[in-house]
């Protein structure tokens, strides 16, 4: 079993309940070593006195503020003790209703778990309350010298911590992005095709339908480099969608995403009734024509919509599969 990464005390009102908080995720990332080009040489971080160049042990560092003409001198220990018990309570201010918390204040999350069986009441009786009220719990605490903000909630019959920004870390976007478009107003026509392309868009939250293709590119072409082979690139990124070809595109757009062929043979509910309403709203009138895109075939598919439809259809191995083979595989599967 895993250990926590912090325990402590978890308080609401009079009630205390002794808790771990272990971590809930785990970072798939194929890691590198630095090498010397031309060599098998590691490359090795050092802590070096820029002064002198010697190497200096962990334990002869300590923590220095520069004030601007002095360093404030700070030992590990000292911000231990400017927090006294509070780096083990972790006490909830109040409940508030997720849905009230911007998704942007959230960073990490870690799972929750009562130390000790004995625990399992409180720890029980906490999480039922949560999910029937549908609040989460925001409390502060101290771990590793930094003190986090977090929000407390149920989910699926267990305890799940949030660590959030403070509000001070969240930037402006007007101080960050000199091109937003201000209070540019769409025109009525192509706000309702866009309206429609997310109807046809829509579909059921399942995260185990996407996965990292690029970790497993990654590790083919380590694969690859191993034997000799070569590794198809990547398709350059699409063009920019200028505004004099909005509305071509939107509408190129609702036709694929409402069509079988682009996705994976099955046109969903909502995919059907936007196509039809699509087919309403920009049926020819007498005096003009609108020439609908060209129906697509695997061969006129790019590598992206190909591999879309392998995963719809379940191929196996297909994120190592080159553009033909992806055509074949898909064309022998009878998609």
């Amino acid at each position: 079993m895993a250990r926590p990464v912090w325990a402590g005390n978890l308080s609401f009102g009079l009630v205390s309940l002794p808790v771990g908080i272990y971590t809930a995720t785990d970072s798939h990332t194929i890691r590198f070593h630095q090498l010397q080009r031309g060599t098998s040489d590691r490359i090795r971080n050092r802590r070096v006195n820029e002064r002198t160049g010697d190497e200096v042990r962990p334990d002869d560092i300590v923590k220095g503020y520069d004030t601007g003409d002095e360093y404030v001198l700070v030992e590990p220990k000292e911000l231990d003790e400017i927090a006294p018990g509070r780096s083990r309570s972790l006490e909830i201010a109040g409940f508030v209703d997720l849905a009230e918390v911007d998704p942007i204040f959230f960073d990490r999350t870690y799972y929750l778990g009562p130390r000790g069986a004995e625990f399992g009441k409180v720890y029980s009786l906490l999480e039922q309350a949560l999910a029937k009220a549908g609040k989460a719990g925001i409390a502060t605490f101290v771990m590793r010298q930094h003190e986090y903000l977090v929000a407390l909630k149920a989910e699926n019959g267990l305890l799940t911590l949030h660590t959030l920004h403070w509000a001070d870390e969240i930037r402006d976007p007007e101080n960050e992005i000199d091109a937003l478009p201000g209070k540019a107003k769409a025109a009525e026509k192509e706000l309702k095709m866009a309206e429609q392309l997310i109807g046809a868009m829509s579909m059921d939250w399942d995260p185990e339908q996407f996965h990292d293709t690029f970790q497993e590119k990654v590790a083919a072409l380590i694969e690859a480099k191993k034997t000799g082979e070569t590794v198809e690139k990547a398709e350059p990124a699409a063009e920019p969608t200028g505004a004099i070809d909005l509305m071509e595109a939107l509408r190129a757009s609702i036709e694929r995403a409402g069509s079988p062929k682009a996705t994976g043979g099955k046109a969903t509910a909502s995919h059907r009734a936007s196509a039809s309403s699509e087919e309403a709203a920009t049926k020819p009138s007498a005096k003009k024509r609108i020439r609908s895109a060209p129906k697509e075939d695997l061969t006129g598919l790019t590598k992206a919509d190909l591999y879309r439809k392998a995963a719809a259809a379940n191929l196996p191995g297909r994120s190592h599969m080159s553009r033909d083979d992806l055509v074949e595989a898909l064309t022998s599967a009878g998609t």
